[in-house]
């Protein structure tokens, strides 16, 4: 098992050469690692060479290859990634908000690249994300009221029966669920006191899949 500096350094290497086909520096590593000295740099290597995870390359300056990675991570490095986790995932993050989007009548969709709405981070951890304000009754049957917070996931795709917001004729936008027939494409309300839209699929696009939606009690 590796110490922590140890397992530190080997990672910090391997990622760096993978990402940029070359050994970082000394002082990229000492500010890797932690450690304030060149000497206690050359030490870690040392050590690892000697346990065969790296070696060095004759008649190159500054070359290291990586010749494995240890299949266990020391208990510490653990920790570590675990409280970074949970410091995340307790985190608040800003995504755009683009204005307004239609639950009934389609409406031009506002977009506004100054205004932000702060979400949980880890409702948007996996993908691209962004916020719509809900306008209109017509999805009321699966919770959607006037007035919540969309988060939308950026797709442009959609499984049937998912909810998406599709955009009309390039001009209208819409949140609806997306079911797709043989030759036509179906906005499909969650009220029964609005009707289903066909449409030519060349005439809509997705611009996102419903990830949640956030409601504010006054």
């Amino acid at each position: 098992m590796l110490t922590p500096k140890q397992y530190k350094l080997l990672m910090f290497i391997d990622n760096s050469i993978k990402e940029h086909g070359c050994c970082p520096s000394f002082e990229e590593m000492k500010q890797a690692v932690g450690i304030k000295s060149k000497s206690g740099i050359h030490s870690l290597i040392e050590e690892l060479i000697e346990r065969d995870f790296i070696k060095k390359l004759p008649h190159k300056a500054r070359a290291l290859e990586v010749l494995k990675i240890p299949r266990f991570k020391p208990r510490e490095i653990i920790e570590e990634e675990k409280k970074a986790k949970q410091a995340l995932l307790g985190a608040a993050v800003q995504i755009p908000l683009y204005g307004k989007i239609a639950a009934g009548t389609p409406i031009a969709a506002i977009t506004n690249e100054n205004e932000f709405f702060t979400v949980p981070y880890d409702m948007v951890s996996k993908g691209t994300f962004y916020a719509l304000t809900i306008e209109g009754e017509s999805m009321i049957e699966a919770g959607i009221m006037n007035g919540d917070t969309a988060i939308i996931r950026k797709s442009e795709t959609a499984e049937n029966g998912q909810i998406v917001v599709a955009l009309i004729d390039d001009e209208e936008a819409t949140l609806k669920i997306w079911q797709k027939k043989k030759d036509e494409i179906w906005l499909v309300p969650c009220n029964k006191d609005y009707e289903i839209r066909k449409f030519h699929p060349s005439r809509v696009k997705i611009q996102g899949i419903l990830s949640s939606i956030i409601r504010k009690y006054h």
